[in-house]
């Protein structure tokens, strides 16, 4: 797993997608393998703003992963908006960590698009 911003990607969950999230997956991520997308990968990545000192915004990303971690990073399935507080991040991350064990992720991505 590399990605460009491997210094600050925290991931936090590899969790297994359940029969509803999968079968939205199928339908909507472009580039699907069932046999190289079984899990979600939920992380926290800080996004380095560009000015002299170093300073991040956090965001959410959520990536179908194969059960050994390995993922596209040009292609997730969500990105949250930019937050000051990586708190923040790291609540919404936990939230949609529920969500997925739930077999609900798919509804808790669309819902925090909207909102």
């Amino acid at each position: 797993m590399k990605t460009p911003n491997y210094h600050d990607f925290y991931q936090k969950a590899l969790i297994p997608i359940e029969r509803n999230d999968l079968k939205i997956l199928k339908d909507s991520y472009v580039g699907f393998s069932e046999s190289s997308h079984t899990h979600w990968l939920i992380a926290v990545e800080g996004v380095q703003l560009p000015q002299s000192k170093i300073y991040f915004h956090w965001k959410v990303s959520i990536y179908p992963a194969n059960d050994e971690g390995d993922f596209n990073w040009k292609k997730p399935y969500y990105c949250s908006a930019i937050m000051e507080n990586i708190d923040q991040a790291i609540a919404l991350a936990s939230s949609l960590m529920k969500s997925s064990r739930k077999d609900e992720l798919s509804s808790a991505v669309l819902l925090e698009k909207i909102s």
